[in-house]
C-alpha cells in the first residue's frame, strides 16, 4: 500500500484491499464503535466481524445518508449509543462511508469524553480525497459545517478496490474535489483529470490529492494560513449545496466556476474556460437553475470564513497559484451571475 503521514498525526494507507491490521496499535483498547451509512453497511459489517475475531467489543451504528447525518440530533443519538455501549477513552470510533460519515464520526470522536481515537475508512472518492483527511469535522446548523472541531484521525485506510466499484455519479463527485486540489497545488493532477475525466487512475488521484492536502495541513493545521486555499470553490459552492438539492460535488463544481469568474475580474485569471470544460467533461453542471439567489446571498452572510472585514474567498492568479482575498458584494454578484444566479 502507498502511505504518507499528515501533520505527524495521521497515517494514510492507499491500495487494493484492507491491511491485516486495520487499526493502529493502541494499548487498552477494548471496544470499537463503527459509524456507517446504508451504502457502506456491508464494508462496516466485514470490518466488525474482523475486529470481533480479535477479541474486541464492536457496536455498528447506522447513520442517515449524506447531509441528513450531519445534525446535532443525529450526533446526540450516537452519544447515547456510545454511553450504553460503554465506549471509553482508550477505545476507538471508526467511520466507514462517505464524506458525511467522516464529518460526523470525526465530530463525535472529537467531543465524546473530550476526545477519543478515530479511524476513517472512506468508501467514496470524495471522502478519500478530502473529507477523511485533515482533521476537519462538522455538523450543519444555520449553514454548512458551522459546528465542529479539528480532530485528526490516527489512520485513514483507502481501499481502491471499493472506489473502482463505485457508481459513476459518485466518482464524478470525488473527481471534482480532486480537480480543485490540482488547481491549488498540483497542476499535473488538474491536467490528468482534464484529459481523462472519470477514467483517471484512482490510486494516483487519491495519492496525489492526499499529498497536496498533507502538505498544506502539515503547515497549517487549524486553517490560519495556507490551508485556507483548500476552500477553493467551497464558499459559493457550500451556499448552493445548503440551499438546493444538488450534491456536494455538483455544488463545488459550480462554486469553482464562480470562483474562476471572480478570479478573472480581480486577478486577471485566464483559465476559466478550461475549468468549466473540465467540469463539463465530468458530466457535472456549471450552472444552477430554479434557486433563490437571495437565499444563497443570505447563507454567504453566515459563512464561517467571514471576518470583520467581510467575506473571504480563495481566488486564482493561475492554475497552481491560489490566494485568499476579501470579496465585495459586487464580486459575489459577478460570480453568481456566472453560474446562472
Amino acid at each position: 500500500m502507498g502511505a504518507l503521514t499528515v501533520a505527524g498525526r495521521t497515517e494514510i494507507l492507499v491500495g487494493e484491499g484492507f491491511p491485516d491490521d486495520l487499526l493502529p496499535t493502541r494499548e487498552g483498547r477494548q471496544r470499537v464503535a463503527i459509524l456507517t451509512h446504508p451504502g457502506a453497511t456491508r464494508y462496516a459489517l466485514d470490518i466488525a466481524r474482523s475486529l470481533k475475531e480479535e477479541g474486541l467489543g464492536v457496536e455498528v451504528i447506522g447513520l442517515p445518508d449524506r447531509e441528513e447525518a450531519k445534525t446535532l440530533i443525529v450526533a446526540g443519538t450516537v452519544y447515547e449509543t456510545l454511553a450504553r455501549f460503554g465506549l471509553g477513552r482508550q477505545d476507538t470510533i471508526v467511520g466507514v462511508g462517505g464524506g458525511s460519515v467522516s464529518d460526523l464520526a470525526g465530530f463525535v470522536a472529537g467531543t465524546w469524553l473530550r476526545g477519543v481515537e478515530v479511524v476513517h475508512v472512506p468508501t467514496t472518492l470524495l471522502a478519500a480525497v478530502d473529507a477523511a483527511i485533515g482533521g476537519k469535522t462538522g455538523v450543519n446548523l444555520a449553514g454548512k459545517n458551522l459546528v465542529g472541531v479539528f480532530w485528526h484521525p490516527t489512520r485513514v485506510v483507502v481501499d481502491v478496490g471499493i472506489l473502482k466499484a463505485l457508481p459513476t455519479s459518485l466518482v464524478r463527485e470525488g473527481m471534482v474535489e480532486a480537480l480543485k486540489t490540482g488547481l491549488i497545488g498540483d497542476p499535473e493532477l488538474f491536467m490528468m483529470i482534464e484529459k481523462d475525466g472519470t477514467a483517471a487512475d484512482l490510486e494516483d488521484v487519491v495519492l496525489r490529492s492526499a499529498t497536496v492536502k498533507a502538505r498544506m495541513v502539515g503547515e497549517d493545521e487549524r486553517e490560519f494560513g495556507v490551508r485556507a486555499v483548500l476552500n477553493l470553490g467551497h464558499t459559493i459552492g457550500h451556499a448552493i449545496e445548503f440551499a438546493s438539492p444538488l450534491s456536494h460535488g455538483e455544488s463545488v463544481g459550480i462554486g469553482l466556476v464562480a470562483a474562476a469568474r471572480i478570479s478573472e475580474i480581480r486577478l486577471g485569471f485566464e483559465e476559466g474556460t478550461r475549468i468549466s470544460e473540465s467540469i463539463l467533461g465530468l458530466d457535472l453542471p456549471i450552472k444552477v437553475t430554479g434557486l433563490d439567489r437571495a437565499r444563497v446571498v443570505d447563507l454567504l452572510r453566515h459563512d464561517k470564513k467571514r471576518d470583520a472585514e467581510g467575506l473571504r474567498m480563495v481566488l486564482l492568479r493561475a492554475i497552481g497559484s491560489p490566494s485568499v482575498h476579501h470579496v465585495s458584494g459586487d464580486d459575489v454578484s459577478v460570480g453568481l451571475e456566472a453560474v446562472g444566479l
